[in-house]
């Protein structure tokens, strides 16, 4: 096993004698491989205040597909989304006072008015990171006096063993003096192959699909699957909350895939659904699962996310969906 604190970049390794290369770690199960950008202050892949510094996967690779990378050009580490992987966001209430606790990244505070960035982090808190030769631990913590607000959040990714299938397990403790009353998403941001978004890809899910708003003629919705009319311009995407799923945790899944590479991949949580957003430029496709946590002080909540990974065969079941 190796260790490191990362309160302060203490992993880099120089790229060149201007500028350090991301902290970066790989694990594997002899399936499934995948990289990792890791949560750095000074040296990180991503340093903005939207998403959770912990998981960020740049690459997965199973049975000859990729499933994860760049799906946008910019090398701006502050930029809000400028993230790969299946990340968290967690919600937070920018206009309640100065600053705001946002998990995963720290106590933000804002910036003067008309800034790029409209939020700084004032307070970074504890990362720590751990990793085996299949798994990899973040745990960021941290206490703000001000607020009185706190937490232990432990993310760990495990490969399980011989098979292709990805574990992401959570556990979000209270150390502050209030509860912590908020939501989590998501993101996924699904790069399979390097395909652009279009007719070749299909998304399934165990309900009836309904939309809150049109499709724009890009997509459509037949019964629980979602298809593509046509490739995604480059200035076009689809953004609609999705609904008709059940309050019951079977409804938190679903299935993406490309019959031109024939690649698949199917999510499972074991938390319900509070909503569903949907959004998918030419460059990523990204069901984005909300689930809701009220924490209260001592208190602790887990959640657990399941992916698997194929190779689509039509006589197999893996095939046919979530």
């Amino acid at each position: 096993m190796q260790r490191y604190a990362l309160l302060f970049s203490v992993i880099s390794v120089l790229a060149s004698p201007l500028r350090a290369s991301p902290p970066q770690a790989n694990i594997s199960n002899g399936v499934i491989k995948a990289r990792f950008y890791l949560p750095d202050p000074q040296q990180g892949y991503y340093r903005g205040t939207r998403f959770d510094w912990s998981g960020v996967i740049y690459s997965l690779t199973c049975g000859g597909h990729e499933y994860f990378g760049e799906w946008q050009d910019s090398d701006n580490p502050n930029l809000h989304d400028r993230i790969t992987g299946p990340v968290n966001g967690f919600g937070a209430d920018p206009d309640s006072g100065d600053g705001f606790l946002r998990i995963g990244v720290g106590y933000c505070v804002k910036r003067s008015e008309g800034t790029k960035h409209p939020y700084q982090i004032a307070d970074h808190g504890r990362w720590t990171v751990s990793h085996g030769a299949n798994w990899i631990k973040f745990i960021h913590e941290i206490n703000v006096s001000k607020t009185q607000q706190g937490y232990r959040y432990v993310k760990r990714v495990s490969l399980t063993p011989g098979r292709p299938e990805m574990v992401i397990d959570h556990v979000l403790t209270n150390t502050g003096r209030t509860a912590i009353q908020t939501d989590v998403y998501n993101h996924n941001f699904f790069v399979i192959d390097q395909q652009p978004t279009g007719p070749d890809f299909s998304v399934q899910f165990p309900f009836k699909l309904v939309a809150d708003r049109p499709l724009k003629g890009l997509g459509k919705l037949d019964n629980n699957v979602l298809t593509y009319t046509k490739e995604i311009p480059e200035s076009e995407f689809i953004l609609a909350f999705l609904s008709g799923f059940g309050d019951s945790e079977n409804d938190h899944r679903f299935s993406v895939e490309n019959r031109k590479t024939k690649a698949g991949v199917r999510m499972v949580s074991d938390r319900p659904m509070s909503k569903l957003l949907f959004w998918s430029p030419r460059t990523t496709l990204c069901p984005e699962p909300f689930i809701d946590l009220n924490v209260k002080p001592n208190y602790s909540d887990r959640w657990s996310i399941r992916y698997t990974f194929y190779t689509l065969n039509e006589s197999s079941s893996d095939a046919r969906g979530p």
